[in-house]
């Protein structure tokens, strides 16, 4: 079974305070990605920034559309 067919398309993006979410037509999560756009606050973690996050939600939400072109 594609994954297409278990999520379906189209993926949509949105953006939450300090994420962004991935989801599918019926409206599951499939990715979360956080984002900070303060750098260097003392945070042990390193987290992408708004525009890095953004970016990568989106090109995870165009999968769907690589999976049937494969």
């Amino acid at each position: 079974m594609l994954a297409g067919q278990r999520f379906p398309s189209p993926w949509s993006v949105t953006e939450e305070d300090d994420h962004f979410e991935v989801r599918d037509r019926n409206g599951r999560a499939l990715c979360y990605v956080y984002f900070k756009d303060e750098r260097g606050r003392g945070s042990t973690i390193t987290l992408f920034t708004r525009d890095e996050a953004r970016h990568l939600a989106a090109s995870v939400a165009k999968l769907p559309e690589l999976w049937e072109k494969g």
